[in-house]
């Protein structure tokens, strides 16, 4: 279905349903290239929602690459599991779970992205730093400034270098019955850090 090496398939592509997140394409492009994945590794996506970084992850390791992703919420489950099967993704592995527990059981991973955590974030921050490998790249895109303090405040006391932060704010045209106006999306805040 997406025939490009690139990323940045668009949201209207995927599979969707009320109250399933998704990370929307112009973010999602940002976060797949601070990851700096490359065929062959090793992903988690951490709140997986509707699975659309999964999926980009997946394109971006090939078929010798593999993503974990995980989801406490079943209707995500199975939206991503949809979203898989529509994109003939085979080298996605999709976990009902808290990530708390989860991730436990994984192996390690070159890169990790953390989304939706239920208010969880530092905590999983703290177990993927142990799960990651030295040189590995931790990807995190938060809404709340609450989020975003305590996440900073996490990366700061554990083994990272390299911390980027980055807030984008996307506008998406839209067509009208007198020209085309712009709509403004939430900002957005990713962070992004290597483990030394």
């Amino acid at each position: 279905m997406w025939k490009h090496s690139t990323p940045g398939i668009p949201d209207d592509l995927f599979d969707r349903v009320e109250d399933v997140p998704i990370t929307k394409e112009e973010v999602r492009v940002i976060q797949i290239s601070k990851a700096r994945l490359s065929l062959g590794q090793t992903v988690y996506d951490v709140g997986c929602g509707s699975g659309s970084i999964s999926i980009e992850a997946s394109h971006q390791v090939g078929s010798t690459g593999k993503v974990f992703s995980i989801d406490v919420d079943p209707n995500a489950v199975e939206l991503t599991k949809r979203n898989l099967n529509k994109f003939q993704v085979s080298n996605v592995s999709v976990i009902l779970g808290n990530a708390m527990q989860k991730i436990n059981e994984l192996p390690i991973a070159d890169a990790i992205f953390i989304g939706g955590t239920g208010g969880e974030t530092s905590e999983i921050v703290k177990l993927c730093e142990a799960k990651l490998k030295q040189g590995g790249r931790i990807v995190i895109g938060t809404i709340l400034i609450e989020t975003l303090y305590s996440v900073l405040n996490t990366i700061e006391k554990l083994k990272f270098s390299s911390i980027d932060i980055i807030q984008v704010t996307i506008s998406k045209s839209k067509k009208t019955s007198t020209g085309t106006m712009f709509l403004a999306r939430n900002p957005v805040t990713i962070i992004s850090a290597t483990k030394i």
